[in-house]
């Protein structure tokens, strides 16, 4: 089996700006793996290349063995956590699923599963206006796992969640692995994802910096964040 996500020698840039270059990773199915890297790094810009929303230089970025746009049922491949504030304020969390669901043509009966899965039953009906930070990134990864996929794409899911919300997800995240799901997680919360991740992808200046097992990082260059300042202070200093 190829793997879930592969990246090979991925380039952009933005007039002057680099954001990428040369960047390579991958994320075998049955696996967390937390990319990892200063603000300003390129994850998003990789995050976004992988779903299509970016056309890069020269590269290659593809999902389950193709390039976004040539999947078949994207929905049901991939799903993906970018914006959170992409829903409409005035709508509730259930009438927003219902209109994505319809949109991309998927079967609406996922919509009470989804709200279940991401423990949102009790406010489903409410207006996403009056949502807070963590409500949003649970309706959001609801939006995401409408399809059924089988690999996550996520930007800073724990973002506004509070301890409860992180162990949650933690928990959500690890069992989506462990039933053969794939998961590539950014954050920047490096002592809570040292305990959801399996494999790190550290990338500084729009190089990857570093790519492999979390316990192989850390037997050569101690904890996470000791690794990951090592590492990029080492990067920006070439």
């Amino acid at each position: 089996m190829s793997a879930a996500i592969e990246v090979r020698a991925l380039s952009k840039r933005f007039g002057s700006v680099t954001a990428l270059e040369d960047a390579t990773l991958s994320v075998e199915y049955g696996r967390v793996a937390g990319f990892l890297g200063p603000n300003g790094a390129g994850k998003s810009t990789l995050m976004r290349t992988l779903l299509g929303l970016v056309r890069p230089d020269s590269g290659e970025a593809h999902i389950a063995g193709r390039a976004y746009a040539q999947l078949s049922a994207p929905a049901e491949t991939v799903g993906a956590v970018l914006d959170i504030a992409s829903a409409h304020p005035r709508m509730t969390a259930r009438a927003h699923l219902h209109t994505y669901a319809a949109l991309a043509g998927m079967d609406r009966s996922r919509v009470g599963a989804v709200l279940s899965l991401v423990a949102a039953q009790s406010y489903a009906d409410r207006r996403i206006g009056t949502f807070s930070t963590g409500m949003r990134q649970r309706l959001a990864l609801a939006t995401a796992m409408l399809g059924d996929p089988g690999i996550l794409v996520l930007d800073e899911p724990s973002n506004g969640l509070d301890p409860s919300g992180m162990a949650w997800l933690r928990t959500f995240l690890r069992d989506f692995a462990d039933a053969g799901g794939a998961v590539l997680l950014s954050s920047h919360v490096l002592h809570e994802i040292e305990h959801t991740i399996d494999d790190v992808i550290l990338i500084d200046r729009g190089h990857t910096v570093w790519t492999g097992a979390l316990d192989q990082l850390v037997a050569q260059h101690a904890p996470l964040e000791e690794a990951f300042l090592r590492l990029t202070q080492k990067e920006s200093l070439s």
